[in-house]
């Protein structure tokens, strides 16, 4: 069973930084498609950044593009999400989300939320 934990939120100020972690088990990055999401209060869930083993064309959401950045550590199981710059909008509940064997490209993934395994949140607050 494929299990994500999400973590590293918390508070910061405009323009500063932040790393989120999501920890993989269950899994390992052979063939996969990964996911960062954020839900803002009253907003709908949107895709913020996905990557995966076959696609090298990583997606970021244009309102992150030049600012956050995804990474992958295999040996460690976990994806991060760096987020630099930070501005009050990007306020939100943060999730990962997996799946494997994918067949579809990044932007796919991020447009439609279509994988199969998902984290708790962990929730970013920026100040102004």
């Amino acid at each position: 069973e494929v299990q994500l934990q999400a973590s590293g939120g918390g508070l910061v100020q405009a323009g500063g930084s932040l790393r989120l972690s999501c920890a993989a088990s269950g899994f390992t990055f052979d063939d996969y498609a990964i996911g960062w999401f954020r839900q803002a209060p009253g907003k709908e869930r949107e895709g913020v950044s996905c990557a995966s083993s076959h696609d090298d064309s990583t997606y970021y959401a244009d309102s992150v593009m030049g600012r956050f950045t995804v990474s992958v550590d295999a040996a460690k199981n976990t994806v991060y999400l760096q987020m630099n710059s930070l501005k009050p909008e990007d306020t939100a509940v943060y999730y990962c989300a997996a799946t494997l064997i994918p067949t579809y490209g990044n932007a796919y993934y991020c447009a439609s939320q279509d994988l199969d395994a998902w984290g708790q949140g962990t929730q970013v607050t920026v100040s102004s």
